[in-house]
């Protein structure tokens, strides 16, 4: 199955999708030292909501998906080097809005989520 979804977005901020089938999808990022947050190697949690949120994208895999809101838990730090893998799989779906569970995680589960994404007619900055 070949990506419809957020084409110009860079793997080395929001991953590689390593796995796209209908509803589903898997994305991996390797953090990079740009995402570190202090001198401990703290990488900051936007990265990997912002994995977490590539995975739904492409898990609905529509040209006109935006996120609405997202109910998250963050697990466990993640530092710089580690390789995160993210899952997700839309669990509901019903006209317009597509619920879908998403986890990350690299030898632990560091992420869990459930975003709510619709699918808009046209693009979203068309009005």
């Amino acid at each position: 199955m070949k990506s419809r979804t957020h084409l110009l977005v860079s793997p080395e901020w929001v991953g590689q999708t390593v796995a796209l089938a209908e509803g589903k999808a898997e994305v991996r990022l390797t953090t990079r030292p740009e995402m570190v947050a202090d001198d401990r190697g703290l990488v900051h949690g936007g990265f990997t909501f912002g994995l977490a949120d590539y995975a739904a994208m492409l898990a609905v895999n529509d040209p006109h998906v935006v996120l609405g809101a997202a109910e998250v838990r963050f697990l466990a730090p993640v530092t710089f080097g580690e390789t995160l893998l993210a899952r997700a799989e839309i669990v509901e779906g019903s006209g317009k809005k597509r619920i879908v569970k998403c986890t990350v995680s690299t030898d632990r589960l560091v992420f869990e989520g459930i975003f709510s994404c619709f699918v808009l007619t046209g693009h979203v900055l068309d009005g």
